[in-house]
């Protein structure tokens, strides 16, 4: 049994280990993408306009004017002090030509006086650029920007969520490797009586796999740091591995097994199948009227939060209300969020943090304890020095492998050398 977790341990962690680095320092860094965007790119979020802002759908209405080709599918309604106004746009039907539009951007950076467009760019494109930098990190952290292939957007998500599977599975294969394997040596035979002083030595035994032996050769600490830093870290390793499943195997796999355990109120986005991109569904409601319906059902449900940001799903055709009190975001889990048909405005579900029955909490924290941000600046920090912990962890694995596996090829090449007698 131990020989058949060793072999998995190691072809198991050799194949992720590259995209678990990849992930790891990705990571670490989009633990602060708005901070470092911002940094980078004032030009696109710092408003220069002095005066009074503009109603926001009074700034969709001139951004729309200015492209015809492009419709406004998420916007703010709260404005941040001293920033420009963040529109993610998808592109329309060419009536001439039945397809979508090609704008080449789905992010636009309106300021909120003027309502004139401050910069544009395509949130996630393969680009390295100054403007672009963060959010091609942070898809290369989830899909490795991962082309579409057949008309499917998600082979990213689907790669990434497997390579997440394995690594939820070698959670539980490594701690296995950690444990002392059976009886020392010489103890078989040990007296009745005896079971409390072996039991103390296998706890003995298994304490030194929590620590780092110090000036014992550059393998031996690869190999402490390896499994202690593995120890040490595991319940963390083991969030970060099943919520990664959880974001990005959601409907292939998360809700379907959370769901066969447990109860799970139903989502307005299982309840309708995805439209393809080229058969988007055009809302009949107005973003005026969805707003008017949402706060209609948010006070009847005695909602004080102000209505602090607005999408629709082109691909569904819902709309998607969220309510907050400025500043919050979904990761601090203190957003409601309020679901409307794009037809004719019906409530079609509400997401309520901390509400529901334990699978639906379950499922809410999810993104909050991936990013951190359930714990606010200190889990963000912590986020960060995971990432680089499981790059360490991946690079010591595969250096432990390179290690024996050369020392185990030099064996067999000594063991090929001819022993030559006296002539």
């Amino acid at each position: 049994m131990r020989r058949f977790c060793s072999l998995l341990h190691r072809w198991v962690g050799l194949a992720m280990a590259l995209f678990l680095v990849v992930a790891g320092l990705t990571g670490a860094v989009i633990s602060w993408d708005h901070e470092l965007d911002e940094w980078l790119n004032d030009h696109l979020f710092e408003a220069v306009t002095p005066g009074q802002p503009l109603p926001p759908l009074e700034v969709v209405r001139r951004v729309e004017a200015a492209d015809p080709r492009i419709q406004v599918t998420f916007l703010p309604l709260q404005l941040e002090p001293g920033h420009n106004l963040q529109l993610g746009v998808r592109p329309r039907l060419d009536p001439a030509t039945g397809k979508l539009f090609a704008p080449g951007y789905n992010q636009v950076f309106a300021d909120p006086v003027s309502g004139e467009i401050r910069g544009r760019r395509e949130w996630g494109g393969l680009s390295l650029s100054r403007e672009n930098l963060l959010p091609f990190l942070y898809k290369l952290h989830y899909s490795l920007h991962i082309p579409d292939f057949g008309g499917k957007n998600r082979w990213g998500y689907w790669f990434m969520g497997g390579v997440a599977l394995l690594w939820l599975l070698d959670c539980f294969v490594a701690v296995v490797l950690t444990l002392p394997a059976g009886r020392r040596k010489g103890r078989l035979d040990a007296p009745v009586g005896a079971g409390q002083a072996e039991r103390r030595s296998w706890w003995a035994r298994w304490s030194t796999s929590w620590k780092i032996r110090r000036g014992a050769g550059a393998y031996k600490f690869n190999f402490d740091l390896h499994r202690a830093g593995s120890l040490w870290t595991w319940s963390l390793l083991f969030l970060l591995a099943l919520s990664s499943v959880s974001l990005n195997l959601y409907q292939e796999v998360f809700r379907p097994v959370l769901a066969a355990v447990s109860t799970l109120t139903p989502d307005p986005f299982t309840q309708r199948p995805m439209r393809p991109l080229e058969q988007p569904i055009a809302p009949h409601l107005s973003y005026a009227e969805a707003i008017a319906a949402a706060e209609t059902a948010a006070r009847a449900r005695g909602w004080t939060e102000p209505a602090g940001s607005l999408f629709y799903t082109l691909q569904y055709g819902i709309y998607g209300v969220q309510f907050n009190e400025p500043g919050d975001d979904f990761g601090n889990m203190k957003v409601k969020s309020l679901y409307l048909d794009g037809q004719d405005g019906r409530i079609l579900g509400e997401r309520v943090p901390w509400q529901g029955t334990a699978a639906d909490v379950f499922v809410q924290l999810q993104f909050p304890v991936h990013s951190g941000r359930i714990l606010g600046l200190p889990g963000r920090i912590l986020i960060s020095l995971m990432g680089l912990a499981v790059a360490v962890l991946s690079a010591t694995g595969v250096y432990i492998w390179w290690k024996k596996r050369r020392g185990r090829r030099r064996r067999e090449l000594q063991q090929e050398v001819p022993v030559l007698g006296p002539a």
